[in-house]
């Protein structure tokens, strides 16, 4: 429940449309909900404005499926990450709507419209590599009601192909730039744009790269101004923050 439904729902007893054994069962919920295997937080949304996320990663099959027909009762936009072609097989079954995107590992189910604001996301990647964990944020920010522009492959081993779409990606209010390697690229676009830069290390490399470490540590030191950086390979992080940016 979100504050302008909870508006609705006081309004509705305050002029009688609403009955208080009616409110109770809306409201029965609102705190958590215990699975036994999960607590679902149904006040997320109504505290931050944006509802829970399920991380799948860890989590079998069932336990997945159980808190996505949990949150369907709800009526709310669902969001699985990392979850797996089984768990969405398995969601299936009680969804028909569900989708699955196999590059960002992700089970996304669009129930109500969200307000689009008219300014945008650029998610911009190294290389064509660092896509899976680019797709994982611009999923995030697309399902929380953002309009995304990618532009994939435009690290710095060709510089010269980031400049075409600079234009672009200087007209979107924030920028995620998702690199592996040395990191290199956040630094780049920062000192290109007027905007926030939220920089993204991928463990995309070779052995010196200690699983995105290196891009971690290069990002951290950046010396470009307005860069900020999310963990290892966390798409969603970037994803989810970009959104809450852009809705400023």
């Amino acid at each position: 429940m979100n504050h302008e439904e909870l508006k609705k729902l006081i309004l509705g007893i305050q002029k009688g449309e609403t009955s208080t054994d009616e409110a109770f069962e809306k409201l029965r919920d609102l705190s958590f909900t215990d699975l036994g295997h999960s607590k679902i937080d149904n006040h997320r949304e109504l505290r931050t404005g944006y509802p829970e996320v399920i991380f799948c990663a860890g989590k079998t099959v069932d336990q997945v499926k159980d808190i996505i027909q949990h949150m369907l009762s709800k009526g709310e936009n669902i969001l699985a990450t990392r979850a797996t072609e089984d768990m969405y097989n398995a969601v299936k079954t009680i969804c028909s709507e569900a989708e699955f995107h196999p590059l960002a590992r992700t089970i996304t189910i669009k129930r109500k419209k969200i307000k689009v604001p008219e300014t945008s996301i650029a998610i911009v990647t190294a290389g064509t590599s660092d896509i899976p964990v680019a797709e994982e944020a611009a999923i995030t920010a697309e399902v929380f009601g953002n309009k995304v522009l990618r532009v994939f492959d435009v690290g710095v081993a060709g510089i010269h192909r980031l400049y075409g779409k600079l234009p672009e990606i200087r007209n979107c209010r924030v920028i995620v730039v998702v690199a592996g390697m040395e990191g290199a690229l956040p630094s780049i676009v920062g000192g290109l744009v007027d905007k926030p830069v939220i920089a993204v290390p991928t463990s995309i490399g070779y052995g010196a790269n200690f699983h995105g470490l290196s891009a971690l540590l290069g990002m951290l030191t950046s010396c470009a101004s307005g860069v900020t950086v999310v963990n290892i390979d966390n798409g969603f992080g970037a994803g989810y923050m970009a959104s809450m940016i852009n809705k400023l």
